[in-house]
């Protein structure tokens, strides 16, 4: 069978992350969403997403297929219920579709037509940006059982001091020396070739993934995923970093979450809880207005390819988009939209041809090229954002 992940319903809930991936892309725990859906399926799966994304993302259609809804998280006993599925079949959970059998993508109308099948068990699902630091400790050892299940850990050295070293695994080429790791609240896993530096205090859940590293002196308490290839240090709390981003220097962030290329600099802090104690509220794309989160803790969620100076801070439940760059004293406003160059003092627009340079620059330091594909994309992101820019 063909396996689909579409994005759903819960698409633009998730901007600014999925202004340039598929829902199915967006990390939490170790792995991202179709990672997650590989691994449990036994196959690779494409995706049926926004039209400017699928040059990157395409789909794979064969006779028959089976899409499946990208934001929900997969389970034995739902995956078994995927599996059933006949074509003409929809998998339901009350009012949401979980998955469809069909030879091509329907529309809600065509779906409202299918035979239904009633799906009565428990699952996750990422619903809005905030639930990928808030349900990322549950997800993170559900992800830690999964791949560490019968497998042995790389040997730790014992320079470390370690608290509950049974729920402490490294893949091959992970190291860490003189720290402290303690795994009483949560698994803490090493992807392969990551890095803990000398003198780092970590407390689980962590999932520091492949090639990522904590330099030296990072206090990390969590939930905490730091994404491939990331660099992390200062003081960071329940927070995702999807990958290729550096929050490399002192300062705090805590119950965020950063896209793929985003630089903080040295000394920025997001706050994360309201002086009066109060839920925050936070920027929604789809309603266009800030939507009560439910939460007391809520901090920064940025989109890819944005950028702060030296001593930036944020505000509680503060939203950016995609390539903005905020560099002036004070605390900005708590929705920033993408290509947005400046801060509290004011924004104007950052062009694409100069965020395309400093993408190109940041992305070939990593050996990545930043290539037609790419701008494509952010071009794109640019036109579809230019309503919430007002200069």
């Amino acid at each position: 069978m063909n396996y689909i992940l579409f994005d759903g319903p819960r698409r633009n809930h998730l901007l600014p992350f999925t202004f340039t991936r598929p829902v199915a892309e967006i990390r939490v725990g170790i792995m991202t969403l179709r990672e997650r859906w590989d691994a449990f399926l036994k196959v690779s799966t494409s995706s049926f997403t926004e039209d400017y994304l699928s040059v990157k993302y395409p789909i794979r259609l064969e006779d028959v297929n089976v899409f499946i809804d990208a934001s929900v998280l997969p389970t034995v006993e739902l995956v078994k219920a995927v599996h059933s599925l006949q074509k003409g079949d929809k998998l339901m959970s009350n009012e949401l579709v979980l998955a469809y059998s069909s030879d091509e993508p329907k529309s809600s109308e065509k779906i409202n037509e299918f035979n239904i099948i009633e799906f009565t068990g428990d699952f996750l699902q990422i619903k809005n940006t905030w639930d990928i630091f808030d349900k990322n400790a549950e997800i993170l050892q559900s992800d830690f059982n999964f791949i560490t299940n019968g497998r042995t850990s790389q040997p730790i050295s014992k320079t470390n001091h370690l608290i509950h070293p049974e729920r402490i695994f490294l893949e091959e080429g992970a190291k860490v020396e003189f720290s402290i790791l303690n795994a009483t609240d949560g698994p803490i896993y090493l992807g392969k070739d990551s890095e803990i530096w000398e003198g780092s205090l970590i407390r689980g859940g962590l999932a520091l993934c492949e090639h990522a590293i904590v330099k030296m002196g990072g206090k990390l308490y969590g939930a905490n995923t730091i994404g491939p290839y990331s660099k992390v240090c200062g003081e960071i709390s329940n927070s995702v970093i999807f990958g290729y981003s550096s929050k490399g220097h002192e300062g705090y962030l805590g119950n965020a979450v950063l896209g793929e290329w985003c630089n903080i600099g040295a000394d920025s802090n997001n706050s994360n809880l309201k002086n009066n104690y109060a839920k925050v509220r936070l920027w929604d794309y789809a309603t266009e207005r800030f939507e009560q989160t439910g939460l007391q803790f809520c901090g920064l969620m940025m989109g890819d390819h944005s950028k702060t100076a030296i001593n930036t801070m944020f505000n509680t439940g503060t939203v950016i988009g995609v390539n903005s760059n905020i560099y002036v004293p004070g605390f900005p406003r708590n929705f920033i939209p993408s290509f947005s160059w400046g801060g509290a003092s004011g924004f104007t627009a950052y062009l694409p041809e100069k965020a395309f340079e400093a993408a190109r620059v940041m992305m070939a330091r990593r050996g990545v090229e930043f290539d037609e594909v790419e701008a494509n994309i952010l071009t794109q992101v640019f036109e579809i954002t230019k309503k919430w820019r007002k200069y």
